[in-house]
């Protein structure tokens, strides 16, 4: 039977990222406290949230190279360890500046999760795992939502301040370092606890069905940016991040000014949409594997799982048009956040799916930048088009959903290992 240190892996990337969402949640959370006792306004919090977002979006492509340049266990190494030293820092915060200081190397270090996650998958799972496993990741930003309110509330609770908050979520991620240097000792080729089935089942299944060539293919960031199929990823990624952001940041707001809830309410029923998106990112993965076990090709496994996705979610947001009550509202949301989870994990696997490891999470960084800067886009959209009801904002979201499946269908049309131009092998 093949051993499970594969799994303990990607166990603990996703530990990694329900961390990752407390430590950038605490601050929506404790405002409250903050703003009482610095006097900072609503104008200052929006500030430092679009800071936040700013050097989010950009710390995907740092984080990206970061990783293909020094690896997996030393990426994760500086990503966690910065954002959890810049969490503590929150707790000397006096005023925005210090704030925004502060927000923006959390943004930058917090981004290194993603092309991180993507790259350790595509190191430690054959293809036909590989979306499963990315959902496994993905669960943990859905768990993460869930869980990240009340954990936060109920330190400050406890320990009786915001101060004193900040610096033990800020703990929690330094704690995560521990195992993960004791477990990740070194990828799957040479590592000492891996038995010699599973290394080959691994190994083996990485790249199952190409040539050398391909396999060895390692593109430069221009030769990456070059091929429609990297642009398929990106755009695919740009259409769809602002569905998850359209309601991690404006949820709370749209129960407030829809039906009128107060924060004991808003707190009942944020929690539900990222449920959906929970078992959404279990049901996409274990799709995929399915497929590709019963013999489909990755390409048609692809398609149809990201397809599927995003009629879930274009069906769910036109009916939340119409949402009559807030429980059918955030009902529907779940099934969107269903969809975009199952979309999503396949979406994040095919970086692995056209490029080598020392590529991969170069073109996941440059993804994650562009879905990040849509995020932007929709945040400065959202208030403008929002004045009279939220029904544009999930018509905004029915199109997007419906871009992101038409940027992978027209800009990929096989998804395979891509091999290199005649050019490019010629100047190897």
């Amino acid at each position: 039977m093949k051993g499970k240190l594969r799994w303990v892996i990607v166990s603990l990337v996703a530990l990694a990222t329900i961390i990752n969402y407390i430590d950038r949640g605490a601050l929506a959370v404790l405002w409250p406290a903050i703003s009482e006792d610095l006097g900072l306004s609503k104008d200052d919090y929006a500030i430092i949230i679009n800071v936040f977002i700013f050097t989010y979006a950009f710390g995907q492509t740092l984080f990206g190279k970061i990783f293909d340049w020094i690896g997996v266990r030393l990426g994760f190494v500086l990503a966690i360890g910065v954002w959890s030293l810049a969490t503590v820092l929150h707790a000397f915060a006096n005023g925005l500046l210090t704030f925004s200081i502060f927000r923006g190397l959390l943004g930058v270090s917090e981004a290194g999760n993603w092309p991180g996650a993507t790259k350790s998958n595509a190191e430690w799972f054959p293809i036909k795992e590989r979306a499963f496993a990315q959902g496994i990741f993905n669960s943990g930003a859905a768990i993460g939502g869930i869980v990240s309110a009340p954990i936060v509330g109920i330190l400050f609770v406890f320990l009786g301040g915001w101060k004193a908050t900040f610096i033990v979520i800020g703990v929690l991620g330094l704690l995560w370092l521990v195992p993960w240097l004791i477990v990740y000792k070194s990828g799957p080729e040479t590592h000492p606890w891996l038995d010699e089935e599973e290394r080959q089942y691994i190994l083996t299944g990485r790249r199952n069905e190409e040539t050398r060539e391909a396999a060895e293919y390692a593109p430069t960031s221009a030769q990456i940016l070059s091929r429609k199929e990297s642009w398929g990823v990106i755009l695919a990624s740009f259409f769809l991040d602002p569905i998850w952001w359209l309601f991690v940041s404006w949820l709370p707001l749209y129960l407030n000014e829809t039906y009128g809830f107060g924060v004991a309410e808003i707190a009942k029923y944020a929690a539900v949409p990222y449920i959906g998106g929970m078992f959404g990112a279990w049901f996409g993965g274990l799709l995929a594997q399915n497929r590709i076990s019963a013999g489909w090709s990755v390409d048609k496994t692809r398609k149809v799982v990201i397809s599927l996705g995003g009629l879930i979610m274009l069906v769910a947001l036109l009916m939340t048009i119409k949402a009559a009550t807030p429980l059918f509202a955030v009902s529907l949301m779940a099934v969107i956040l269903f969809g975009f989870q199952t979309a999503v994990g396949n979406i994040q696997t095919l970086p692995s799916d056209f490029y080598s490891g020392k590529s991969v999470g170069s073109l996941a960084g440059f993804a994650g930048t562009a879905a990040k800067l849509a995020v932007v886009l929709l945040n400065f959209l959202i208030p403008v088009i929002t004045v009279k009801s939220y029904a544009p904002a999930f018509a905004v979201g029915a199109g997007l959903a419906i871009m992101t499946v038409l940027s992978v269908l027209i800009l990929c049309p096989r998804i395979q290992p891509l091999s290199p131009r005649p050019a490019e092998s010629a100047s190897r």
